[in-house]
């Protein structure tokens, strides 16, 4: 069958033939499957949360009313734009660091400052590892309300970090902090940053500092001082003791010596053809003879 006809009135003009069956069914058919099919991608959306990453289905109509209400979506995930809202947060470990370098991290000073039990003020760099738990992180949105971790992290979390140092900090003295408390001060700021943020599934993995704290330069030269001074005045003791230790060994080695030549003068004072001779040439009479009993 022929499309298309020659025109009524003989020439070359051509037109489509309006009676082929079920043309204009076949155009409607058409029109309905594309309205249809821009409808469903307002209406139904298909996403996939990725491996190591988690999925809380958001009802932007607010009829949520806890953490408990809202589902956690993993895999793929059918959802509608118009009604929820689907925001990922990644599950696996996130470390960040907040220096002084404007190389490392973000191109601007980031140290963290805080000020001891004296007042005085410490500067630091920090770094610091931490997960989300996926069970928990309905908790973690509605605690937080946000949908990118960066906001929380150098936001809320640095906040968090910040106001945990100085708590801790106002309890130990600059000298503590910079030497050997060092090690306990920074657990129990760890502690708790923990213990702030366990509510809402967070877990800290690790936290410490990036070098030394720095404090004012006369200061650390304070500490420095005392600690070398602390040092000597604690080799000084050890030798000391190992001076007495062997003074004391040779004390006990001469009274050894002394007891043995007593023994042996009664000994040989005992013998009739010795008892003409007086102390001293028994001394040296029994020491040569103990000394060639030795030899043989």
């Amino acid at each position: 069958m022929d499309v298309f006809r020659r025109g009524e009135s003989g020439g070359n003009e051509y037109t489509l033939r309006p009676n082929i069956p079920g043309l204009r069914n076949l155009i409607i058919l058409a029109a309905v499957v594309i309205i249809a099919l821009l409808v469903l991608s307002l209406v139904l959306r298909v996403t996939r949360i990725e491996a190591g990453h988690v999925g809380v289905e958001i009802n932007l109509a607010g009829r949520q009313r806890g953490a408990s209400e809202i589902p956690v979506r993993t895999g793929w995930v059918v959802y509608s734009p118009l009604t929820t809202q689907i925001i990922e947060f990644p599950t696996y470990v996130q470390t960040v660091k907040w220096t002084k370098d404007t190389t490392e991290g973000h191109p601007v000073n980031e140290e963290m400052g805080f000020n001891s039990k004296e007042g005085m003020e410490i500067f630091v760099d920090v770094s610091l590892s931490y997960a989300i738990d996926p069970l928990k992180a309905p908790d973690f949105y509605v605690k937080y309300r946000v949908d990118d971790l960066d906001r929380f992290t150098h936001g809320i979390l640095r906040d968090i970090v910040r106001n945990s140092l100085n708590e801790v900090a106002s309890t130990y003295v600059v000298e503590d902090i910079y030497g050997e408390g060092k090690a306990e001060f920074l657990h129990k700021v760890e502690s708790m940053i923990q213990q702030k943020v366990t509510p809402v599934g967070v877990g800290v993995q690790q936290f410490g500092f990036i070098g030394a704290p720095r404090v004012p330069p006369v200061i650390a030269t304070a500490i420095t001082a005392k600690a070398q001074a602390i040092q000597q005045a604690e080799r000084a003791r050890n030798e000391l003791a190992t001076t007495q230790a062997e003074a004391a060994k040779k004390i006990a080695e001469a009274e050894g010596d002394a007891e043995d030549g007593l023994h042996l003068i009664l000994h040989f004072h005992g013998r009739p053809e010795e008892r003409q001779l007086d102390s001293a040439d028994l001394l040296r009479t029994a020491v040569r003879e103990n000394l060639a009993e030795k030899l043989e």
